[in-house]
């Protein structure tokens, strides 16, 4: 079993920033793929961005580019996202998972492609 914990959610200005943790515990592999989801209330949970534990690999949403950066601390056993340039329309509860599946190759998206996942976080960013 793997135990995910997110932390670093709160109450952020539009424009403003916030940095996502994941601490992963329990059975871990050298190769599988880490990700970030949000759901905001009444729609479907959507795909954020994604990082190959092994390489460093990394995927993301079109709408987060160039804003979010996804990063892991091996030794930590820790994957970070950092959000910039925040936009009211970011406001959701921020989940990551973990893939243990995943071994190279195109990252995963989907939310079934996930094994584990964590208690969410909600991030709001206020206009």
């Amino acid at each position: 079993q793997v135990q995910l914990v997110e932390s670093g959610g709160g109450l952020v200005q539009e424009g403003g920033s916030l940095k996502l943790s994941c601490t992963a515990s329990g059975r871990t592999f050298s190769y599988y793929a880490m990700g970030w989801f949000r759901q905001a209330p009444g729609k479907e949970r959507e795909f954020v961005a994604a990082i190959s534990w092994n390489d460093g690999d990394t995927y993301y949403l079109d709408s987060v580019k160039g804003r979010f950066t996804i990063s892991r601390d091996n030794a930590k056993n820790t994957v970070y996202l950092q959000m910039n340039s925040l936009k009211p329309e970011d406001t959701a509860v921020y989940y990551c998972a973990a893939d243990l599946v995943y071994f190279r190759g195109v990252l995963p998206t989907a939310p079934a492609d996930y094994d584990y996942w964590g208690q969410g976080t909600q991030v709001t960013v206020s206009s």
